[in-house]
């Protein structure tokens, strides 16, 4: 009897089951069925909806250049779901796609396509002259930076003639062609002069400046002075600087050896951090950088927050590229170089810190396309025309108690 009644209850809890799995399956088609009609329905309301985009009569945009789908569209019957930005890190023509609601409240796709050129010039950073040993066999192009804003490796070279085994002046020309066709060129007086054989080597006047002074000149209620640091400090003493008034301080955490080369951690950080920690002057850390794309430069982000994953960090993660002299070895166009500098700032701002870029006023004007982050300007003057900076590293000769020797010294420009 008992195994009759087990047998009758497998049985209803078989046919239980496949009538469940009979009205999943059912509930599954019917809910696909519908969401094809919801789809039909949809496409046919967008097949009959109403559109009116009128595109701006010239579609071309300049490689490089910040634009949003709004900025290319004359009118539109509508709202624009989402304005992003228009794709312009390469050539070419480009399609574009966006979706915008119209007057009568239904969700339209959209596309067009849009023309992204180079017009601009390869840059070439020399001053009018050049100097060279008689005998050099070093090549002239190696000595003259030539980069520009698109293209990685633009055709670089010198013409005219000239001996380097003959002392005097040549009038050279210096030409760029870059992978769209555009030239530049700047003429340059090449001096080939006799190597000093006597030995003695000739010196500019020493010059200092008394951080007191900084801070006489330069302190109010919205700045703080401070100073930036490396190894080449030596040993510091921390309190001593802290009652000679330095209010904030950036320290170096290291940076590669050349390029694609193996990180190193500056000689005097772990001190330097652990010192300023410990008499809670605020710190701010840079790497001396030799990213040359974005991925090497998130590289260089991730690995200076591991560096400081332990100390008190308030003020910015900076991404310190100063590799001008030899820009030729990195082949890269100066639009991937600013674009590494923004993925670097991005990872910083990512992981709660905040992201800032260092240069000198010529090339923060002249070089970089743009400049993200928060700015820290290196310009030593007494007086700065240059806009936009939060951080101003005003001198590099600075002397003050607690450091044998010069350290930079910084102006920070507070908000309100």
């Amino acid at each position: 009897m008992k195994k009759k009644i087990i047998k009758i209850i497998l049985l209803v809890w078989m046919i239980l089951s496949i009538l469940l799995i009979g009205l999943v399956i059912v509930l599954k088609v019917q809910k696909k069925n519908n969401m094809i009609q919801e789809e039909l329905k949809q496409k046919e309301l967008i097949e009959n909806a109403k559109v009116e985009v009128k595109l701006n009569s010239n579609t071309n945009i300049p490689f490089g250049k910040e634009v949003k789908v709004s900025e290319m569209i004359e009118s539109i019957n509508g709202e624009i779901v989402d304005d992003i930005l228009i794709n312009t890190s390469s050539l070419g023509v480009k399609e574009v796609k966006f979706e915008f609601i119209n007057d009568e409240n239904i969700k339209i796709p959209y596309k067009f396509n849009v023309n992204i050129f180079d017009d601009v010039p390869p840059l070439i950073w020399m001053g009018g002259s050049l100097s060279i040993e008689k005998g050099s066999e070093e090549k002239l192009e190696d000595r003259i930076m030539c980069a520009d804003n698109e293209t990685a490796k633009p055709h670089c070279y010198v013409d005219g003639e000239y001996d380097p085994n003959t002392v005097g002046k040549y009038n050279l020309v210096m030409k760029a062609v870059d992978n769209s066709g555009n030239e530049s060129s700047k003429d340059f007086v090449l001096n080939v002069y006799e190597p000093n054989t006597n030995g003695k080597k000739t010196t500019s006047g020493d010059t200092i400046t008394n951080y007191s002074d900084i801070v006489k000149n330069y302190k109010n209620d919205k700045t703080s002075i401070g100073i930036d640091v490396s190894g080449w400090q030596g040993e510091i003493d921390y309190q001593k600087v802290k009652e000679a008034g330095v209010e904030f301080a950036f320290i170096k955490v290291g940076g590669e050896k050349g390029i694609d080369g193996e990180y190193y951690v500056d000689s005097k950080f772990i001190r330097n951090i652990e010192g300023f920690n410990s008499v809670d002057i605020p710190v701010g850390v840079y790497i001396f950088s030799y990213a040359k794309n974005r991925k090497q430069a998130k590289e260089e982000a991730l690995w200076v927050i591991e560096q400081i994953k332990n100390y008190k960090v308030d003020l910015p993660l900076v991404f310190d590229w100063e590799n001008w002299g030899h820009f030729k070895e990195f082949e890269m166009s100066l639009y991937e170089l600013s674009a590494s500098a923004k993925e670097f700032v991005r990872i910083a701002n990512d992981n709660g810190y905040q992201g800032s870029t260092y240069g000198s006023k010529n090339y923060l004007e002249k070089v970089w396309l743009n400049v993200p982050g928060i700015i820290w300007l290196a310009h030593y003057n007494n007086e700065t025309s240059y806009q936009g900076h939060t951080f101003w590293q005003i001198c590099d000769d600075g002397v003050i108690d607690g450091i044998n020797g010069k350290v930079d010294i910084d102006i920070w420009y507070k908000e309100g």
